[in-house]
């Protein structure tokens, strides 16, 4: 008969086979041909060129993404589940409680500060390239109409120091049902680790039915998972119809400094996470490269770090000689609290709308936008474009309209899948620093 932990493993892998389908399917070109004809479509099919009026092309757009907002919507409805059931399945994998609390001591502070230079790396190539500065003002009229928010923009209160303790507090949740209605995923992240540690404090015997349930739960999330899975290449394709239907050839021209001033933060932050590989793990950075590149590619694909978190499991126990006591906690926490690529460019994308709408952005807001993007990224859900639900949240904190966001959502789904692959790579370096950490004294670490 299995262990728990044997049976864990096998619950939390029960993807990867499917997962390497794809890749040897060759997912990645699906998308990128998805992509390419997705625009190529909108093209054809845009008003601006006189074949159909404006009503139409909104009723053919909708239809065209059809199955982008299937895929988007499936991946939301389990990755409550799939969180909740992996971090408690990951908790309950080993049996030394100590050693948790190091990893988790380790792993946490490890995130934050990662995720707050991702944020200045954004918010310095935002600032030095200036690309609100290359958008036509009468574009942006024109993007803008029809996109007025639903309500009025409230004045964003000043943050108080008085406050925070309350801020603290509120990570815990009060109610478990209704966190997970309103997608709040750090208090669903805080109720799954203290539901975890839980039940390791307990005789096994009685946490067993428990634990069974959670892995069944697990089980069903992935399953969705893969359904969804396959929607992915022409969810790309519809998205970028519709949107790119709707706002032409000259936004996209226009929009092409902005989407490569985030690219170079992002390949900036994988450099950073590269060098970490080699300082604090001591690892070659290359080979890393090397044995992560399947779980880039695939999260690339599907811009979801929930999606690839068996396959990222896989890799780091048996690419990157983690141990799963560590793997199972590490990544799966990973996937909710460490967005370091998605900080990043929400500060970027915060900036690039205030130089458009000629915003002025003192340094005491640019500071406090960077820390309310750490703080925003961190418990957000790992489901595609979740980045944008989060930016219009912290458009309001510094004068710039929310609507500005119908100038960045025709590319957001580029962006969104790079800062996805940045993401999951953050993980597994978290998975490798802390091993290294965790080893007795003397221990020497596999060559990789």
């Amino acid at each position: 008969m299995l262990s728990y932990g044997e049976t864990a493993l096998q619950s939390l892998k029960s993807l990867s086979v499917h997962l390497n389908f794809l890749r040897r399917t060759q997912l990645w070109f699906q998308i990128l041909i998805g992509m390419i004809l997705g625009v190529v479509t909108g093209l054809l099919l845009s008003p601006e060129r006189g074949h159909i009026s404006d009503a139409t092309a909104e009723a053919i757009g909708n239809w065209l993404a059809l199955p982008g907002e299937l895929f988007l919507t499936l991946i939301q409805m389990v990755v409550i589940g799939l969180v909740f059931s992996s971090i408690v399945i990951g908790i309950n994998a080993g049996d030394d409680k100590a050693a948790l609390k190091r990893i988790g001591f380790k792993v946490i502070p490890f995130f934050i500060i990662t995720t707050a230079i991702a944020c200045f790396i954004g918010a310095a190539v935002a600032i030095m390239i200036e690309p609100g500065k290359y958008i036509d003002p009468a574009l942006v009229n024109k993007l803008m109409e029809g996109n007025a928010p639903n309500r009025p923009m409230d004045a964003a209160a000043p943050a108080r120091l008085s406050d925070l303790p309350r801020k603290i507090v509120s990570i815990i949740p009060t109610n478990v049902v209704a966190a997970a209605v309103n997608q709040e995923m750090l208090q669903v992240v805080v109720f799954a680790i203290f539901a975890g540690a839980a039940l390791l404090a307990i005789p096994r015997p009685r946490a067993q039915p428990l634990l069974d349930v959670v892995a069944g739960l697990q089980e069903i999330s992935l399953k969705i998972v893969a359904w969804a899975m396959v929607l992915a290449p022409y969810a790309v394709f519809g998205l970028l119809a519709r949107i790119t239907l709707k706002i032409g050839l000259d936004a996209i021209l226009g929009m092409s400094v902005y989407v490569g001033t985030v690219l170079l933060g992002l390949a900036l932050l994988l450099v950073m996470y590269l060098i970490i590989v080699g300082l604090l793990a001591r690892r070659n950075p290359v080979r890393f490269l090397a044995q992560i590149r399947d779980v880039m590619l695939l999260a690339f694909s599907t811009s979801s770090s929930a999606a690839v978190m068996p396959l990222s499991v896989k890799v780091a126990e048996e690419k990157l000689h983690v141990r799963k006591a560590i793997s199972q906690f590490v990544v799966p926490l990973g996937a909710t609290v460490n967005m370091a690529g998605t900080a990043l460019y929400q500060v970027s994308a915060a900036i690039f709308l205030a130089q458009v709408f000629n915003v002025d952005l003192t340094s005491g807001a640019l500071v406090a936008l960077i820390m309310t993007s750490v703080g925003a990224s961190i418990g957000s859900p790992a489901s595609p474009g979740v980045g944008i639900v989060i930016l219009a949240t912290l458009l309001a904190g510094i004068g710039v309209p929310p609507a500005g966001i119908a100038l960045i959502i025709g590319v957001d789904r580029i962006l969104d899948m790079a800062r996805t692959a940045v993401n999951v790579t953050g993980d597994l370096v978290a998975c490798t620093v802390v091993e290294r950490w965790s080893k007795p004294v003397g221990d020497v670490a596999p060559s990789t």
